[in-house]
């Protein structure tokens, strides 16, 4: 049996729903991350690491919703704190008192947050800092990296199809790590330049973190050139108490959150400097305008602030743990097994890097062929190999997917290799 035949034998539930999504949603799901050939599993339950699809299958989630989900699912702190919000009302015309005491946890853990606002999504969140940034400069022009991942918008996603030219004329991409190349990118543009942006951990750009002396740079550098320096935290704010800026000690003027500050509900924020975040206060003549139905919607805050409450220093730790046994692990597997692989991260954070040399199954390249065997052997990463421990993981959990990681990884070799 083929590796997709063992895949369609054991998800017929899946498929069909696909079909029948394809009949009304583009792709058959409103998200293209989750798309993976020749279709996804469709879920319907999740506890603590455990997801289960509509065919029963069960899973244990080391994706969890794209690293969102760092207590695992339906953890019952934020399932109590819910339960309560919704009983005494899902959403008012009005600011509550839960979204103010999110704002005073996220203050106390990033000292460079002086003021923040609530969104829906992390697109949002950057969207309106980069406007922020542009209306404090009163500069155009925005700066970001290679392979970075800043959401959806059009700013965001600058130079791909739907995207006018005068928008992407407006963003100018940077080498990754290469302090020199910053400077010779920007060379004679840096009065120009409003922000700029960058994930201290790439997410979509493999989970690789920026080296501190690269933050330390851009931190100098944004303050002899008059930018904004602003940090995409929205994944990166899981790797410790106090995100990445106090992992590496590197304050920026903005910070855009998201993930685990809606503890699996929409909700994600940006805030920083006072004196560039005031410019919403509606009290002031020509503030910014920053409307949205469901910006800091008590529903969401309440499963935020009880999420952040029970991520204490020593859970952190914990995680942070887990997540180096994973990559040793591998890493040692792979170099005795000698596997054209490798394994990247930070912290919870890993992601699981399938070489060319391997042979990919049925026609699937060797990181689609990766995911789809993990999804047969009961592991759920992200279909690009990247993935996030959460609490309820155990040793055994995480040396569970290393196996499997391992024994997929060495049935793609050209030729038989024993792994030990």
């Amino acid at each position: 049996m083929t590796l997709i035949d063992a895949y369609l034998a054991r998800t017929p539930g899946s498929r069909a729903l696909f079909e029948r999504a394809t009949e009304s949603i583009p792709g058959g799901s409103t998200r293209t991350t989750v798309f993976n050939p020749p279709y996804p599993p469709y879920m319907v339950r999740g506890e603590g690491l455990r997801t289960w699809d509509v065919d029963g299958n069960e899973y244990r989630d080391f994706l969890g919703n794209y690293t969102s989900l760092i207590l695992g699912h339906a953890h019952p702190a934020v399932v109590e704190a819910v339960e309560r919000q919704v009983r005494l009302g899902s959403a008012f015309a009005a600011p509550t008192e839960i979204e103010v005491e999110l704002a005073e946890e996220i203050r106390s853990r990033l000292p460079s947050v002086e003021r923040i606002r609530f969104t829906n999504s992390g697109t949002e969140a950057t969207m309106f800092a980069i406007r922020a940034a542009r209306a404090f400069t009163r500069r155009p022009l925005l700066a970001k990296f290679e392979r970075a991942y800043h959401g959806t918008h059009d700013t965001a996603l600058a130079g791909t199809p739907g995207v006018p030219d005068g928008i992407s004329n407006l963003v100018i991409e940077l080498p990754w790590d290469d302090a020199e190349g910053v400077e010779r990118t920007l060379a004679g543009r840096e009065s120009d330049v409003a922000a700029i942006i960058i994930e201290p951990v790439q997410g979509a750009g493999g989970v690789r973190p920026a080296s501190p002396a690269f933050l330390r740079f851009l931190r100098d550098y944004a303050d002899r050139i008059g930018a904004v320096l602003i940090f995409d935290e929205i994944i990166a704010f899981r790797i410790g108490p106090n995100g990445a800026q106090g992992v590496f000690g590197v304050r920026p003027d903005l910070t855009t959150l998201g993930k685990i500050v809606g503890g699996g509900y929409p909700l994600a924020a940006f805030g920083g400097r006072a004196e560039i975040m005031d410019r919403f206060d509606a009290r002031r003549p020509g503030a910014l305008s920053h409307g949205g139905t469901f910006n800091g919607n008590p529903v969401a805050a309440a499963a935020g602030l009880a999420t952040l409450r029970y991520l204490t220093p020593d859970r952190y730790e914990r995680l942070a743990n887990l997540g180096e046994r994973l990559r040793t692990r591998l890493t040692d597997a792979f170099t005795s097994a000698g596997l054209d692989a490798r394994v990247d991260g930070i912290a919870s954070l890993f992601q699981v890097v399938a070489g060319s040399a391997l042979h990919g199954e049925d026609s699937l390249s060797p990181t689609e062929s990766l995911f789809l065997g993990l999804l047969v052997d009961g592991l759920h990463l992200a279909p690009r190999g990247m993935g996030a421990i959460s609490t309820p993981a155990t040793e055994e959990d995480v040396d569970h997917l290393a196996d499997a990681v391992i024994g997929r990884l060495a049935a793609m070799q050209p030729a038989a290799v024993p792994v030990s």
